[in-house]
């Protein structure tokens, strides 16, 4: 079986897992100057460091260029999908992609793409934005690159 990749909450994740993530961004800031300084001050092994970092990586990383694709259900209602583009642009998400099914029994589903070079809030705000807007019933992280 090949490689899967889940979007979990790191409430539920073993602490190992966020603290390896922890040490990756000491050194990518320069505030540890190698691995061995990095799992020091985080608290954790080499070993242990060495295990994960290849496989737990913080869901956004501002500094690539990445995909997200959301999907969501919708109420059929006038300007709904217009209220949640209008989010995603004024976080300054770059939509690539829209895809809307044909609504059924009152209801739509919809996947959006879009670049996240320049996204301007945390992902919890966009997600609560999004959540937020009336005749949004789902938003679900399906994928990213």
């Amino acid at each position: 079986m090949g490689s899967s990749f889940f979007v979990v909450d790191s409430k539920v994740l073993p602490e190992i897992y966020t603290k390896v993530i922890q040490a990756k961004e000491l050194l990518k800031t320069g505030e540890a100057k190698n691995i061995q300084q990095a799992v020091k001050q985080i608290g954790i092994s080499r070993s242990a460091f060495y295990k994960y970092k290849d496989s737990v990586f913080p869901f956004y990383e501002k500094n690539k260029t990445r995909v997200v694709t959301i999907g969501f259900l919708l109420s059929h209602e006038l300007g709904v999908l217009s209220k949640v583009l209008d989010t995603i642009a004024s976080a300054k998400g770059n939509i690539l992609t829209i895809n809307q099914n044909i609504p059924n029994h009152g209801v739509a589903n919809v996947t959006i793409s879009f670049e996240t070079d320049d996204v301007n809030k945390t992902w919890e705000e966009l997600f609560q934005n999004l959540n937020d807007i009336k005749g949004v019933k789902k938003v679900q992280i399906i994928g990213r690159e």
